[in-house]
């Protein structure tokens, strides 16, 4: 008799931070084990609910939501909504029967790894973060392994649980960030074409998240407006993010500097990327294991409007090490022109921590989170 295919439970999102390690995780496992069968559980009117069938996978959702830090409707309803998202967890169990359950943070990870616990199943948690969510938080006793994206989680989960096995991006990221071509340093000519910049300057590149952050955006538009980027010495790619778009395109065909390239949102990273000789970013999770494998001088800015502040967490694995310099979201918009200025002076400070950078860097973090899925399934 043929021997059953693996079943594999993912479950988690609510950002992309979540979403593209879960399905990074996926990929991993399904070149490990082609015949895996691999569902996903997601939290209904949430993003994974439509961006994990346009990648080709199965995705039931709960009705579980995050609880407001105010007094409010949704609150009221919470209890409600975690029931009824626990008792689903249950029935997708029964029907699944899946035999190992991963979550990855985000609202829907809680009840179904719980439930999952409660079955006897093997469970596994990744954690992006240097300071992890409360879902994974609570979880820290039910399961049984937890693959941490950066090292020191040992206050919150049993040391003999983790392994820091760096955070999973997709092969297809990987291969066109971390590959030969951008180790060497190759041409950006058509990266530079590509966004419309010259070949004579160096590039800041400014990235502050899919959907933009007012004071990184602040702060570009400070340095157009102070003294022209010619007279600086570089020039700016900017991706001011989708909800900012229509405000700062009118702004930059109004006062924009000629040098000063801006966009909603850039769908080629990769060619961002290679045209940058230096990047300010937001320091999320899956941006910094991005910039690592990049490698270039980077200023990180944490968000002050995450949970816990675990962006500062993430930016300091990498500063410490001193592959990258942090300035606070209050001081961006006067401190980016020096820390630029600065960078663009110093080849030897920038050459050191791009070294730095690339050593902290794990390519291999999905495979490694995919091997201790498929150990669990043999435990």
């Amino acid at each position: 008799m043929a021997e059953a295919p693996l079943r594999i439970l993912i479950s988690g999102g609510g950002t992309g931070g979540h979403i593209h390690p879960a399905m990074a995780i996926a990929e991993a496992i399904q070149a490990q084990h082609p015949d895996a069968v691999i569902e996903f559980v997601g939290a209904l009117g949430r993003m994974e609910m439509e961006r994990i069938p346009a990648a080709g996978y199965t995705i039931t959702g709960l009705p579980i939501t995050g609880i407001d830090r105010k007094l409010s409707r949704r609150n009221l309803a919470f209890p409600f909504r975690l029931v009824r998202s626990l008792l689903l967890a249950r029935r997708i169990i029964r029907r699944f029967k899946p035999d190992v359950a991963v979550g990855v943070g985000g609202f829907a990870s809680g009840p179904l790894l719980w439930a999952a616990a409660k079955a006897g199943i093997p469970t596994l948690i990744q954690e992006q973060n240097g300071f992890p969510g409360i879902t994974n938080r609570l979880l820290a006793s039910k399961v049984n392994r937890v693959c941490a994206g950066f090292p020191g989680l040992e206050r919150w989960f049993p040391a003999d649980k983790i392994l820091e096995t760096g955070n999973p991006l997709r092969h297809n990221i990987v291969a066109r960030l971390g590959g030969d071509a951008a180790e060497s340093g190759s041409d950006n000519s058509t990266a530079l074409a590509h966004f419309g910049l010259r070949d004579d300057l160096p590039v800041l590149l400014v990235l502050g998240g899919s959907l933009g952050a007012a004071s990184m955006n602040a702060a570009v538009q400070n340095l157009a407006s102070e003294a022209s980027l010619e007279a600086r010495g570089y020039q700016v790619l900017w991706q001011c993010g989708g909800r900012y778009a229509e405000e700062h395109l009118a702004w930059v065909a109004q006062h924009g500097d000629p040098l000063l390239q801006v966009r909603g949102f850039i769908d080629r990273m990769d060619l961002a990327y290679d045209a940058a000789s230096v990047i300010a970013s937001r320091a999320g999770a899956m941006s910094i294991a991005e910039l690592t494998l990049v490698g270039k001088p980077t200023i990180l800015v944490p968000s002050p409007h995450v949970a816990e502040d675990h962006q500062t967490k993430n930016a300091r694995s990498v500063v410490d090490r001193g592959g990258a310099v942090m300035l606070t979201d209050q001081s961006v918009v006067d401190d980016l022109g020096e820390s630029v200025h600065t960078l663009l002076h110093d080849p030897a400070r920038c050459a050191k921590m791009s070294e730095a950078l690339r050593a902290a860097a794990r390519p291999e973090a999905a495979d490694a989170v995919a091997r201790e899925v498929l150990q669990l399934t043999r435990s």
